[in-house]
């Protein structure tokens, strides 16, 4: 590897892929003895199968996030594929650079993945000193979760958000919920009708030319899919971000809460609908989570056409669920990511990779996911996750395939929600009860059942959708676990109601379909 020399330097400061904050207290002013490396590195770029989408935003996003550091005046080492191709793992690349630039200090911010911060403070080069630092990113100190996660213990999001709107004074009128509730949860819950789909704003994307990345993977041998785009769509630094954001709160924050939940196929834009997709800026730190609220909450005060339960909606997104769902991960890494209460191990079926399905939601939600690299939560959750959860697919197969197949997926928050609120496989840490569902709730919030092969309304016959037959199979196989939880004990007061034959039809037709899994 053939490095520039830059003689003053004694501070080697690494950036991590997700640390791209313009606004860190790193970058106050520019010095001479600190050298900052942003480097693409072949171990995290294939320790899943990724999407192409996600690793192209990933490295483009890094080397602008260089470029703009350089325009400020830093001092940059800027590495890609090519340039670290013999070099295994950050701490590796860190030693050597230490003793190429006879470095006195190596300083990293804290990774927000437990197995590169395991890497990093394991780290031991003679005679330098190795310094850890806040990324300055998160709303709830790394240092205070442990008074709000215990380990093994189970937590839920509402009581941890309307704490944290209190303490941040987030929509809060004399230390009372604004509007009078603190969750509009339940009217959160709108079905999109044929008048609602020309109210859908076309969504904002960028044109971000991948083509040289894509030609590193290529040249790398980096096993991904979806690399047939040579644009990203993502934005891919701070202006593109905000830009995103304004364009969120001008055009979709007005109907977000209404239609969070729901999902439809008869829009051009059914994968963007109402929803920001500012998640991957946000968790690459481009945006901070609080100018982001900020800027929601400031288009609700100013705007008559935007009401307390659409702009709540999405705060409860960031402030409650993404700030929750870090606690929870801290708080049983490493143990949480070998969870299987459920003990699920089938294999993910083929058509996760090509969307190749009679099942109209899967394919719906499994094709958007490889064409965009993008799905939103109740896709994730109550499509793909659901039938992952009832089928009893292995949560391992299923972590690597959300972590590698969406572009905003990163461990912190990827695992937990799989591995926690969609699989139940942490046994109830996340969640009160599991997310099974019939397909019925999917008929309830979409119209994909209308075109569907399989029909929603049997639950015994071969055209039954798969959906209701394995709904019921799953809570009959795990009644001795679920039956006393008050959240769903009426579910098994309604199965004992059916007759014999109804029963027997029932888990026969379930049976069935896990036996041709590969073929539904």
């Amino acid at each position: 590897m053939n490095l520039p020399i830059f003689p003053s330097v004694t501070n080697i400061n690494l950036i991590l892929g997700d640390q791209l904050n313009h606004e860190h207290s790193w970058f106050t002013e520019p010095r001479e003895d600190t050298l900052f490396v942003i480097a693409e590195l072949y171990e995290e770029a294939s320790y899943v199968p990724h999407h192409a989408q996600k690793i192209c935003a990933f490295f483009l996003s890094m080397q602008k996030f260089a470029a703009s550091l350089a325009d400020g005046g830093h001092q940059i080492l800027h590495l890609t594929l090519d340039d670290t191709q013999s070099i295994n793992s950050a701490d590796e690349l860190l030693r050597l650079l230490a003793d190429f630039y006879s470095a006195s200090q190596v300083n990293y911010q804290r990774p927000d993945e437990h197995r590169l911060l395991t890497q990093l403070r394991a780290l031991d080069i003679p005679a330098v000193d190795i310094k850890e630092h806040d990324t300055e990113h998160f709303l709830v100190p790394f240092q205070d979760l442990t008074r709000h996660f215990k380990p093994g213990k189970a937590h839920r999001m509402e009581q941890f958000y309307r704490k944290q709107r209190k303490q941040l004074n987030i929509l809060i009128d004399q230390e009372e919920p604004l509007g009078g509730q603190w969750n509009y949860d339940a009217t959160n819950r709108r079905k999109l009708k044929t008048a609602d789909l020309p109210l859908i704003p076309e969504p904002l994307t960028f044109a971000n030319d991948v083509s040289d990345i894509l030609q590193r993977l290529t040249r790398h041998q980096i096993n991904c899919s979806g690399t047939e785009k040579q644009t990203l769509a993502l934005p891919a630094d701070r202006e593109q971000s905000l830009a995103l954001l304004d364009y969120f709160c001008d055009n979709a924050l007005p109907r977000f809460g209404d239609f969070q939940d729901a999902m439809t196929d008869k829009s051009e834009y059914s994968w963007s609908l109402f929803h920001s997709r500012l998640s991957f800026s946000i968790n690459v730190k481009l945006l901070h989570p609080k100018e982001v609220i900020d800027a929601a909450v400031d288009a609700f005060e100013r705007r008559d056409d935007i009401d307390i339960s659409q702009v709540e909606g999405f705060v409860r997104q960031i402030l409650g669920w993404r700030e929750f769902i870090r606690g929870i991960y801290w708080a049983n890494m490493p143990n949480y990511g070998r969870m299987n209460a459920l003990n699920a191990t089938r294999a993910l079926p083929g058509y996760f990779w090509t969307g190749d399905t009679k099942m109209n939601c899967v394919s719906l939600a499994v094709h958007q996911s490889l064409e965009h690299s993008y799905a939103h939560h109740i896709q994730r959750l109550m499509v793909t996750g659901v039938f992952g959860l009832i089928t009893g697919i292995d949560p391992d197969a299923l972590d690597q395939w959300y972590l590698g197949i969406y572009s905003d997926a990163i461990e912190w928050v990827e695992l937990p929600n799989t591995r926690g609120m969609s699989q139940f496989a942490d046994d109830g840490i996340v969640a009160s009860k599991p997310y099974a569902a019939s397909g019925n709730y999917i008929n309830k919030m979409s119209d994909y059942c209308k075109e569907c092969h399989y029909n929603v309304k049997e639950k015994t016959t071969d055209q039954s959708c798969p959906f209701n037959a394995l709904y019921w199979d799953f809570m009959v196989r795990h009644r001795e676990k679920f039956e006393r939880n008050p959240r769903i004990g009426m579910v098994y007061r309604t199965w004992d109601k059916f007759d014999t034959d109804t029963k027997h039809q029932t888990r026969q037709r379930a049976e069935n379909c896990l036996i041709k899994l590969e073929q539904l």
